[in-house]
């Protein structure tokens, strides 16, 4: 089981998908400095790439510092230099961008997008308060 959530979409490079997931997941805290990633052989037969797209997954992530990879132990989490709000803002700005242009070509408008969020903001809210008193 992989540590950290992805649904694949179409018309996404794969790669590009599985990296932001994974930076996603480090940001958010699902993926803590230290935490073992998955080999190559395992995030290919998990999610069902080509063993090359796991390879160039997992060269990108050591590139940009986020994983570190060692012989004997293989992939962990790097400590994250930078961070925060910052990383975080950069991430959920991508997302923001997925969010305006599905909205476009859907031919919505800005105050129909802001009332969705604004209800998922709420949603979200609610769960977070049941799962808090617990």
């Amino acid at each position: 089981m992989l540590p950290f959530s992805i649904e694949l979409k179409l018309g996404q490079p794969v790669a590009e998908q599985i990296i932001f997931a994974v930076k996603k997941a480090v940001v958010t805290g699902q993926l803590q400095p230290g935490d073992h990633f998955p080999s190559v052989r395992v995030l290919s037969q998990e999610l069902k790439i080509n063993p090359n797209t796991g390879h160039k997954v997992v060269a990108a992530l050591v590139a940009e510092g986020v994983l570190i990879t060692t012989p004997a132990i293989g992939s962990v989490i790097a400590e994250q230099e930078t961070g925060g709000k910052r990383e975080q803002a950069l991430l959920l700005g991508v997302e923001v961008e997925r969010l305006v242009v599905e909205a476009k070509k859907m031919g919505l408008e800005q105050k129909d997008v802001q009332s969705a969020v604004a209800a998922h903001w709420e949603k979200f809210g609610k769960l977070e308060k049941h799962y808090a008193h617990k």
